[in-house]
């Protein structure tokens, strides 16, 4: 991913087509999404995804089940990360490997495209395993998150 502002990737990113590939990933499973881009910060990439994580109420979900994509485009850096019980389903290594391949396609200038990828291939994985059965509530809000200003450490 090329060094990039916040606001320059988000003047490059297709929003719209971003929250259409959430919903279609929450109309399959009763996994929710979100898309969190911050602004430069000094410290930990990974501590401050977890930040988000929380701030966003990801882990308040009843069958912690939700799935983060963090970035950080003035570092070019990206974290996906899933609570618990889709981490237990997936591990490790499935977040590392979706995040190259995000990160192959940004880095060709395809950001959008990018975080489509990386938000079908975890809605396929949340399908499987938390198949959504019957209609419900849509828990969080499927707008990219700009987070605050300055986050924490």
């Amino acid at each position: 991913m090329r060094r990039l502002t916040r606001r320059q990737l988000l003047e490059r990113i297709d929003g719209e087509r971003i929250r259409q590939a959430i919903e279609d990933v929450e109309r399959r499973s009763t996994g929710e999404v979100r898309v969190s881009i911050s602004t430069f910060f000094w410290g930990s990439v990974r501590r401050n995804a977890e930040l988000a994580f929380t701030r966003l109420g990801m882990a308040a979900t009843k069958e912690r089940n939700a799935v983060l994509f963090f970035l950080v485009p003035s570092r070019r850096r990206l974290v996906v990360m899933g609570d618990t019980a889709i981490h237990e389903q997936v591990g490790g290594e499935f977040w590392g490997k979706l995040s190259d391949d995000m990160l192959q396609r940004m880095r060709a200038g395809e950001f959008t495209e990018g975080l489509v990828l990386g938000i079908e291939r975890a809605g396929e994985v949340l399908a499987r395993h938390f198949p959504r059965l019957v209609p419900g509530p849509n828990l969080l809000p499927d707008e990219i998150d700009l987070g605050p200003r300055h986050p924490p450490a």
